[in-house]
């Protein structure tokens, strides 16, 4: 039995699963913690703190499994992309808070990008757009803006890189600064079809080309932890974006299949094949993974906030005293939100609208409307989302014949039928929903020589319900009018 351990860096939390080869958990440990938000529309991480609950995840992981780390074949990685850290190579201290992929501070530079006519060049070469969600322009921020990150550039021993990155750098002992193709697919500055660093950009943007990190394929040797960490060294066999990871935890290994993760944001991915589909509808082409040398590719939509949407109708509204009573809520109207919808355009709207200076709304109240109606109107809210996604992907050739799902929350029944009425596509729920840690358990099984190739990975998927659209069409088109209205006049509610 080969077993393997599995880090979860995530947005609002960190997570750590033992697996073995057969798909089955062993143990698990989760460490959440708080963001920084400095100002309106800045989203920041305190590094140490991803640092430490990582280690302290996984370390509760081994114990829950019964396990020492000497019993690990491996260590996968998973990770919130986009997130932007910098430190110092010769003192090891980072530079500046972590810049979350939620942040904004960047909005102007990116309305710029558009205004110098680079935006075209920029999604040609990497298939994203100009937004302050992408890396390049917080590494171009902390440039222009932390004294400390200049200097170190001017020095030489600038180092940037995404969370996986850091981790590594960390687990590693400063042995090594390496990430993955996924990774470097989400910072605006790497070349899709030529897989490399694209020097044009990297001078556009100011940044050095030693700063960054060197990219490998999603199962290769990333180096050895320290003992000290978790009690002996341990091979770092894969590595991949959180949204990344998933595809792969949902076996979406053929051109055309999907699947949609809710977590804090919400992230729909389709699998391409070989081929770079050029999007004209406001996706984004991306790596799918990278495994041999050989990349497969993806388009991708991604929905700043969904999750995070229940979290503040808890902690910021107390409409609801835990995210799971969200679904009693939906249930007690019947599924009925009153006329009321809600945008949560929190920090601005991503895909496909791509307006990152639209703000939250909620309309349609009335002296009827009661707290259960907003919250169901925020459930439908991450829907409609989806079904925006679904219908430029359509819009953009792909075929789309279900809808495998995953993140904590699918287990909503109420949410999950409601998707598949209004994408009018079933709706695939696996037995295993974690499936973002277990994307990056399977990744290190393959480095391990577990599986001959991610095919091989393919009987662990299995199904725990389908949900099939019901919903009349008449109801279906008047509730995605109103979604549309409410779109429209959050787009004219600009921060």
């Amino acid at each position: 039995m080969t077993v393997v351990m599995a880090l979860d860096q995530g947005t609002s939390s960190s997570r750590a699963m033992i697996f073995d080869d057969r798909g089955r958990v062993l143990g698990s440990g989760q460490e959440p913690f708080d963001q920084i938000f400095p100002r309106d529309g800045w989203v920041e991480q305190d590094p140490d703190v991803l640092w430490q609950t990582s280690l302290r995840a996984g370390r509760t992981a081994l114990q829950a499994a019964g396990l020492s780390a000497r019993e690990l074949a491996a260590i996968g990685i998973t990770n919130q992309r986009e997130t932007t850290l910098a430190w110092d190579a010769d003192s090891g201290a980072v530079l500046y808070n972590a810049i979350g992929w939620q942040d904004r501070r960047t909005a102007d530079q990116a309305a710029r990008i558009k205004a110098d006519g680079m935006a075209t060049t920029i999604q040609a070469r990497t298939g994203l757009v100009a937004d302050p969600y992408f890396s390049s322009t917080k590494m171009a921020w902390l440039l222009s803006q932390v004294p400390a990150v200049r200097e170190a550039a001017e020095r030489g021993t600038l180092r940037f890189g995404t969370v996986d990155c850091y981790l590594i750098w960390r687990l590693t002992g400063g042995q090594r600064h390496v990430t993955d193709a996924t990774n470097a697919s989400r910072t605006q500055l790497f070349r899709l079809a030529e897989q490399s660093w694209d020097p044009e950009l990297l001078d556009y943007f100011g940044i050095p080309a030693s700063s960054l990190p060197e990219v490998l394929d999603s199962a290769a040797n990333f180096g050895t932890s320290e003992a000290r960490w978790f009690g002996a060294g341990v091979p770092i066999l894969g590595v991949a974006g959180d949204q990344h990871a998933a595809l792969i935890g949902q076996a979406c290994f053929e051109p055309g299949m999907t699947k949609s993760t809710y977590g804090t944001g919400c992230f729909l991915m389709s699998n391409t094949g070989q081929d770079i589909l050029r999007s004209e509808h406001g996706l984004l082409s991306t790596m799918a993974y990278r495994i041999d040398g050989r990349p497969t590719y993806a388009l991708e939509g991604s929905i700043f906030n969904a999750g995070v949407a229940v979290k503040w109708l808890r902690d910021k509204l107390g409409l609801i005293a835990t995210a799971r009573a969200s679904e009693d809520c939906a249930e007690r109207v019947g599924g009925d939100a009153g006329g009321v919808f809600v945008v949560p355009g929190f920090t601005g709207l991503g895909a496909p609208h791509w307006r990152p200076d639209a703000r939250g709304l909620v309309c349609g109240l009335t002296l009827d409307t009661g707290a259960d109606h907003v919250v169901t109107a925020v459930l439908q809210s991450v829907a409609f989302q989806t079904q925006d996604l679904l219908a430029a992907l359509k819009a953009d050739g792909g075929q789309v014949s279900g809808l495998r799902i995953d993140g904590g929350m699918v287990e909503n029944n109420w949410l999950c039928q409601f998707l598949a009425d209004v994408a009018e596509v079933p709706v695939e729920r696996p037995l295993v929903t974690e499936t973002t840690v277990l994307g990056a358990a399977l990744l290190a099984l393959l480095g391990t020589g577990a599986f001959s190739s991610l095919d091989d990975s393919t009987r662990l998927w299995q199904l725990q319900r389908r949900f099939e659209p019901v919903m009349p069409d008449q109801r279906r088109a008047a509730l995605l009018d109103g979604w549309n209205q409410a779109v429209a006049r959050a787009c004219l509610n600009t921060g």
